[in-house]
């Protein structure tokens, strides 16, 4: 048995498979891709989680576009975060090419262009449907954590968020809840007192600052309604293929705090809102997020254990979270740990923090009797990966260098005219589209100290007059106290003037 016969075997018993699988592409040894050494990944573990990585140019963004396509084509919903904008084209069959052909020759597979139902979302101006959160569904522990808030000043917010509550005060924007924060140490810091306790001036004003750098990197857009219900990322078009719904982000990728902020709020919605679903035989959503470092980059502390923790408990859910990156280093340790699919394209060695990256990658991968690990990071070509998955029974699969299938769908961006006839088909913009702007905290805090000022004026008004009636009532009575009113008002001076006036007359 020769080394590619041997290897074939290698895989073929390492990636057997029961249940119904994705297929990446065919095994690779000593340079050469070995036909239809397949390389199956079990939809049962896909809720395990993920990442793909590698350095700029080595076909991620490839890869990302051939898994989404075939969980689509299995009736799995995807979620695509494109930051760059390249990822549209999915919505178009792919023209095809004679390089294509002979890729697909070499694993054995055939190749058939395809577009797919895509859905175009979008968290700022740009066109597609608008994806939105209200204040009150954050909750006051999620936005202590976004603001990267003290003890004291979580309390402020747990205290705002009571308030609003106990006074039927909806908190759905951002301007709703900096009106309570000033409310509370302003014209209600009474109010506040005597039901809450004192609020310190300066907290709330710290918390109002971070508010504001919040919203000058578009915050105020993601606060609001319509909120988009998450059960609507998980459709399936006629044909039985599920969506691939792609965030436009090229717009924020230096807005690091929004990103997180959305990518936190989603991923703790989609846990709040799906049942449990045990071992189950295949995922309920797929979430890739691209250019994941975006999301650690300054997160603090509180932060980053709370995305390990969602990511953590997700997959209970039959949610699949996917990160894609340059290195596998952008992602800390403790959430790079909970995934069970890496997909390692080639890394560049130009420094020695470079090699050390590498080290450091290949020690993350079985070994294998294939492979220096550390030598193969660094000569991989274009669309050609490390693989390790899981099997169907949790256990890590062969270290596989990959020959990758190519996309069935465009390898590249929407027209505009092509974009427009995508908008124009989803039914998810008439839904969600609409601006909404109703009575809410800012509202009727207003409309209260509105009618406080109101009915301090006409107090005033009253006080004012009840001095001038008491100050005519004080006249009065001075006037009648004077001898000389006292003696022309007297009714028997009264009767003698009559008299004389009457002999006068006659």
């Amino acid at each position: 048995m020769n080394n590619k016969e041997k290897f074939l075997a290698h895989i073929e018993k390492g990636y057997a498979t029961k249940g119904d699988y994705l297929i990446m592409g065919a095994g690779m040894v000593d340079g050469e891709t070995v036909n239809k050494a397949f390389i199956k990944v079990p939809l049962k573990t896909l809720n395990r989680h993920g990442l793909i990585a590698g350095a700029t140019g080595t076909g991620k963004t490839k890869t990302l576009q051939v898994f989404a396509e075939n969980l689509s084509e299995k009736g799995i919903p995807v979620l695509l975060m494109d930051l760059k904008g390249d990822l549209s084209g999915i919505a178009q069959p792919s023209p095809g090419h004679p390089k294509i052909d002979e890729r697909h020759a070499a694993i054995g597979l055939p190749f058939e262009a395809k577009g797919f139902p895509v859905e175009i979302l979008s968290l700022s101006e740009q066109d597609g449907v608008r994806l939105r959160a209200t204040v009150s569904e954050f909750g006051p522990v999620l936005l202590s954590r976004i603001l990267d808030l003290s003890v004291t000043q979580e309390g402020i917010v747990a205290v705002v968020f009571k308030y609003c509550d106990d006074n039927k005060l909806p908190l759905l924007d951002l301007k709703d809840f900096k009106k309570v924060l000033q409310y509370a140490t302003g014209e209600g810091k009474k109010e506040f007192q005597d039901s809450y306790g004192r609020i310190s001036t300066s907290s709330t004003g710290t918390i109002l600052r971070k508010i504001i750098e919040l919203e000058q990197q578009g915050a105020d857009l993601f606060f609001g309604e319509k909120s988009f219900d998450v059960e609507d990322l998980v459709r399936i078009d006629e044909n039985g293929k599920g969506y691939i719904n792609i965030i436009r982000l090229t717009d924020i990728q230096d807005k690091p705090k929004l990103f997180s902020t959305f990518m936190l709020s989603l991923l703790a919605e989609i846990y709040s809102t799906f049942p449990e679903q045990g071992d189950s035989d295949r995922p309920e959503l797929i979430l890739f997020i691209d250019e994941a470092h975006l999301i650690f980059k300054e997160a603090s502390k509180a932060l980053l254990d709370q995305i390990e923790g969602i990511v953590k408990l997700i997959r209970s859910k039959g949610i699949g979270v996917y990160f894609v990156t340059q290195n596998p280093t952008d992602v800390p340790d403790d959430v790079l740990a909970q995934l069970g699919l890496k997909v390692q394209h080639a890394l560049r060695a130009f420094t020695a923090k470079d090699r050390k990256a590498i080290k450091l990658t290949a020690e993350n991968y079985p070994d294998s009797e294939f492979y220096d690990t550390k030598e193969v990071l660094t000569s991989l070509g274009i669309g050609e990966a490390l693989i390790s998955a899981l099997d169907e029974k949790g256990r890590p699969t062969p270290l596989a260098a990959t020959m990758l299938r190519a996309p069935m769908s465009r390898m590249d961006v929407l027209t505009d005219a092509e974009l427009k006839e995508t908008l124009g088909k989803s039914k998810l913009i008439k839904k969600y589209n609409e601006d909404i702007d109703r009575e809410s905290a800012y509202e009727i805090l207003n409309e209260k100290i509105e009618r406080a000022e109101k009915e301090a004026e006409k107090e005033a008004e009253r006080e004012e007059s009840r001095k001038t009636s008491s100050r005519r009532t004080s006249s009065r009575r001075s006037t009648r106290m004077n001898p000389v009113v006292k003696v022309l008002t007297s009714a028997t001076f009264i009767r003698g003037v009559m008299g004389v006036l009457k002999k006068v007359m006659k």
